[in-house]
């Protein structure tokens, strides 16, 4: 085992219980919603560097406005049936955001640009933060399974690539990843979603939607890596930031998140749950 994996296995040795400690034992459900709001609000500063900030103040002061957005939803119930907008308008966001990872470099003239870019970090971390609080407070199993899914698809995909990668994913964006990585994590968490519906007594239509929603989920943690990597490359950044030893900064670590999330979580809602 390299030193680079293994400070990574150490560090999500680490952060692991936490997450289990705030999903399951936390005494209420603000414990989590402020643990992932912190993240959240790391991972706001962080943008502000792909977005090639160098004013601190700025930075801060960025940061602390998705961080009082975060605290208006949670404080302020009248806010929530702005929720399913948000979940909307950050799956219109990915659809568009695949066009533009599949384009790069030749079509960064659209999109790298401030005016753009401000708005895209709230789209990024907002919709996100509330699809994460939202099935937590639905179901703190659910919301385990949508970290499986994630986890599941950047595990698969580790060691398919690994064992059989040769035709590149998006080689512009992230040159390591792979088709048949992608392909070994869809297989890993197909596997699991098969399970979870067998254990669960899913069947007929409501099967064919929820597998079909957990495909999507994992389609959009990918996409999710893809898009950062892209901004990272194009800020000439390697790691959003510093956070987590061995794997980087908290953007980094819940970029595939950020897809994932509100994919879910909309899903999630049209569905009224499983």
């Amino acid at each position: 085992m390299s030193p680079e994996l293994l400070q990574r296995v150490i560090t999500a040795l680490i952060l692991l219980p936490v997450v289990i400690w705030c999903v399951f034992f936390a005494p209420d459900s603000s414990t989590f919603a402020a643990f992932a709001g912190a993240i959240v609000i790391v991972g706001a500063w962080e943008w502000t560097a792909l977005m090639g900030w160098k004013t601190h103040a700025l930075r801060v002061v960025y940061a602390a406005v998705v961080g009082l957005a975060l605290v208006s939803f949670a404080v302020f119930p009248v806010l929530q049936p702005l929720v399913p907008a948000l979940y909307m308008a950050a799956v219109g966001f990915w659809m568009v955001a695949l066009r533009l990872v599949r384009g790069y470099p030749g079509n960064t003239a659209l999109w790298a640009r401030t005016p753009l870019l401000v708005p895209v970090g709230v789209l990024l971390l907002l919709p996100a933060w509330l699809g994460l609080v939202s099935l937590h407070g639905a179901s703190h199993w659910w919301l385990m399974y949508l970290f499986v899914l994630v986890w599941g698809a950047d595990t698969g995909a580790y060691f398919a690539g690994r064992a059989l990668g040769k035709h590149k994913l998006a080689p512009s964006v992230s040159p390591a990843k792979t088709l048949e990585g992608m392909a070994g994590g869809i297989a890993l968490t197909m596997l699991v979603a098969l399970s979870v519906a067998f254990y669960l007594e899913i069947a007929g239509l409501r099967l064919l939607a929820f597998i079909g929603l957990s495909l999507l989920t994992v389609l959009a943690s990918v996409l999710g890596d893809l898009f950062e990597s892209m901004a990272k490359r194009h800020a000439g950044i390697k790691d959003s930031g510093t956070l987590f030893p061995g794997h980087g900064g908290a953007l980094d670590r819940i970029d595939s998140l950020t897809a994932a999330a509100p994919v879910f979580a909309m899903g999630w809602w049209l569905a009224g749950g499983f």
